[in-house]
């Protein structure tokens, strides 16, 4: 299965999945009357929404470069996660502001029983598909799916710490506890949907690849051989799954056009197998030195034509 087709089949299983969870625990909740499982499945229902946009923004992202898209149609995904983010938040401050409503008002769920059995199996089915979009947005280097995976683990946690909670006013008679988890469900989903709004500002504004990401392109270019001088003003971002990286590397000044060009179709072809999809734009620059180091490894037709062969 292609690298587009597996996300495009995550996706959907992310909308399947979280629609199913969503309707049981609006049954349940209404049934039951508490605040933790209605919580749990205005949760759910973000997820359908999140995992919808996802969907969308992934069939786009995956179109080819045009004449108005240069760099191809990545962003897509960058846009979602930052939707996500802001509707996640929005979800967070009204458990937030209903949680402590009840608080104070009193409310107290009817019947929890069924509510511990539907959280529980949340639990599960969250983690297994968290898992699995986990495992398809490294593959294919997904913002999008990756945000998704975090929906997913955040219900894992929530509903084992609500479920636990149910647990709790079952056999103590606490009546106040099913506010107070939700209320603590709604700021841990308010501060997972900060980070996931930076990390989405991040891909907008175009900011560098991650430091270790930046020392693997550098390290690359340092073993590439003896066939360059010196390799300076290294840029990276990133639009949606691919990695846009260019550089300026300076070369032998008695080189030929064509052997400068070879050097950098094997350093580009280097740098993509240690980086998947990335994007690699190299301006060569001629050695301004006066009289041509003692290297004639560098100088080399031979030499560079070598390398080549190696690669092919």
């Amino acid at each position: 299965m292609s690298s587009s087709n597996k996300k495009i089949f995550a996706a959907k299983l992310s909308i399947t999945t979280a629609l199913s969870l969503s309707v049981l625990k609006f049954i349940v909740g209404f049934m039951t009357g508490s605040m933790a499982v209605l919580s749990s499945a205005i949760d759910s229902m973000l997820d359908i929404l999140m995992s919808g946009v996802n969907f969308l923004a992934i069939r786009h992202a995956e179109q080819p470069a045009d004449d108005g898209h240069a760099y191809g149609h990545g962003k897509f995904e960058t846009m979602a996660a930052l939707i996500q983010s802001l509707v996640i938040g929005g979800s967070g401050v009204w458990i937030l502001i209903e949680s402590i409503r009840r608080i104070l008002t009193g409310s107290a769920p009817g019947e929890i029983g069924n509510g511990v059995i539907v959280l529980a199996i949340s639990v599960v089915v969250s983690w297994l598909i968290s898992r699995y979009l986990v495992k398809v947005a490294n593959e294919t280097d997904s913002s999008a799916l990756r945000a998704d995976s975090l929906h997913f683990a955040m219900d894992v946690y929530t509903n084992l710490a609500l479920t636990a909670g149910l647990v709790l006013m079952y056999f103590f008679h606490i009546p106040w506890l099913d506010a107070l988890l939700s209320l603590l469900v709604g700021c841990f989903i308010l501060n997972e949907a900060i980070k996931l709004a930076r990390h989405a500002m991040n891909d907008v504004l175009d900011a560098q690849l991650p430091e270790p990401l930046r020392q693997q392109i550098e390290r690359v270019i340092e073993e590439h051989g003896g066939h360059m001088y010196d390799c300076h003003n290294l840029r990276t971002r990133k639009s949606g799954s691919t990695k846009i990286i260019d550089f300026h590397l300076t070369v032998c000044k008695n080189l030929t056009v064509d052997e400068s060009h070879q050097i950098t179709e094997v350093l580009e072809h280097e740098i993509e197998e240690a980086i998947s999809n990335s994007d690699i734009t190299i301006h060569v620059e001629p050695c301004r030195k006066p009289e041509c180091p003692d290297n004639p490894h560098i100088c080399s037709s031979g030499a560079i034509r070598s390398v080549i062969d190696e690669t092919e």
